[in-house]
């Protein structure tokens, strides 16, 4: 597949330089994209500079029809969309459409949500006086997305700026662009209008300058590394844009000793080992209370025993490749650290590389302590620690022991105790007895160093609009 940019309506190609799109799989070649730079990245941003003012001013009805049909055409294409996605990132096929489907949920959420973006009016202090709310679109909006679910951190962004009468630039990761090619693809057969959408893909410190200085940016979305995440606001400090930063995550487990033992295994498998645990929220540590951790290893042992690892092409792939030897060569490090420092492998700790790609089997250690990196640093891979606490507070002090707050996740049966748990632990998502807690409809985003502000929900419509008051004397 050869992809292009996507500039005011047009699809192009600025020079000759290409980034090759491998998967890791197999080591081969899926496609190429454009190696573009500051020129595509000011083209881009040019073209929904001057799209804005019709854009902004089209009526919500109008954008939430468009957005409809371009939720209707990805579910149309899911299968093929999935495809593209998985022989790009190496998630299960399943997984891929999957999130095809996650993606629609926020375009139709979106389309009706922004139909919803009320201004209010209030009552004036003195006679002769109102005072009006207004709610208006907060200009271009520029997006960098990671490699690890490139299609729903695109559509997360896209949608509610879209529906908030933003325009849009994006720049997906370097790893997986092809599925943002045909995503788009699909948005232009919607019948978007020229510049209201652009897509520029190549080098992100190049593109990402451009982003964070161009006088017409308003609004930088950006999900991936704190440390990047740190970096992109010093930039953008010179031009005040506004900023969403959904960064990394370090998310705990507790499970308490009179949880329902199959489904907190249902829950612990669901947020671990979905996409190979690359995922930022997905659990990293699992504290269990003591008088249940040896009966809880076991059984999340034999469930993990379960899981099948290989090309997400194949059937009955549950576990595709991590992404690049890097990725590989951090879960290596973590359990052998984990080990070293008194950790028993339950099951896995190991992995294979062929033809430049990287599998690495799921994994349950048990006997972890708080002086391994896997306790510490955020693993990405499919490697489950367990540790042992006594009282519920303990488990808190532990999980809250760390400067990220994105997802935290515990088990219990207990209302009193779960509400404990539930004020208590400071993180942005929690799910109680709830593995995978994400929805279109719910604020997704994170405390601490795990960014700023919302993506979903009423919030994430919120994020792309201004507020303007409004005194009036008559």
């Amino acid at each position: 597949m050869e992809g292009k940019h996507y500039i005011n309506g047009e699809w192009t190609i600025y020079g000759d330089e290409v980034i090759q799109v491998m998967n890791p799989a197999t080591g081969e070649q899926v496609g190429t994209v454009p190696n573009g730079g500051e020129a595509e990245a000011t083209a881009a941003i040019e073209a929904a500079a001057a799209a804005f003012p019709s854009w902004s001013k089209t009526t919500v009805y109008e954008r939430a029809d468009l957005l409809m049909k371009w939720h209707d055409l990805l579910l149309e294409h899911k299968e093929e969309v999935g495809e593209i996605l998985t022989k790009e990132m190496g998630k299960p096929l399943a997984e891929a459409i999957g999130e095809i489907e996650y993606s629609a949920s926020f375009i139709s959420w979106f389309a009706e949500e922004g139909k919803r973006l009320y201004g209010r009016t209030i009552p004036a202090s003195k006679e002769g006086k109102r005072i009006q709310i207004n709610k208006q679109p907060v200009g271009v909006v520029v997006s960098i997305t990671p490699w690890n679910f490139p299609a729903a951190m695109m559509a997360r962004k896209m949608a509610p700026a879209l529906a908030a009468g933003c325009t849009f630039v994006a720049k997906p990761a370097k790893l997986t662009p092809l599925t943002a090619v045909r995503i788009y693809e699909l948005a232009e057969e919607a019948g978007f209008p020229k510049g209201v959408i652009n897509l520029v893909t190549g080098s992100a410190s190049k593109i990402g300058k451009v982003f964070t200085s161009h006088p017409d940016v308003r609004k930088l979305t950006f999900t991936g590394s704190t440390e990047i995440g740190k970096e992109l606001m010093k930039q953008s400090s010179e031009t005040m844009i506004n900023l969403s930063l959904e960064l990394g995550g370090h998310a705990p487990i507790i499970v308490l000793d009179d949880a329902d033992l199959e489904l907190a295994v249902e829950g612990v498998m669901a947020s671990k080992f979905r996409n190979a645990g690359q995922t930022c929220v997905c659990g990293n540590r699992i504290y269990v209370q003591s008088n249940i951790v040896d009966k809880f290893s076991k059984m999340l042992q034999e469930a993990t025993a379960k899981l099948k690892v290989g090309n997400g092409l194949e059937e009955g792939v549950t576990i595709g490749p991590l992404v690049d030897k890097d990725g590989y060569e951090k879960v290596e490090k973590h359990v052998q650290d984990a080990v070293s420092k008194g950790a028993k492998v339950l099951i896995g700790g190991d992995g294979k590389t062929e033809n430049e790609a990287y599998f690495y089997n799921p994994t349950v250690l048990v006997n972890a302590n708080s002086d391994m990196l896997v306790m510490n640093e955020e693993t990405f891979g499919p490697v489950a620690p367990i540790m042992s606490f006594e009282k519920d507070e303990e488990a808190v002090k532990l999980a809250n022991d760390t400067r990220f707050g994105l997802a935290a996740y515990f088990f219990t049966d207990s209302m009193s105790r779960g509400t404990y748990l539930a004020e208590n632990l400071d993180y942005g998502i929690v799910g109680w007895n709830d593995g995978s807690p994400s929805t279109a409809q719910a604020p997704f985003g994170g405390m601490k160093e795990s960014g700023i502000g919302r993506e979903g929900g009423q919030e994430g419509l919120e994020a792309f609009v201004e507020t303007k008051y409004i005194s009036i004397k008559l």
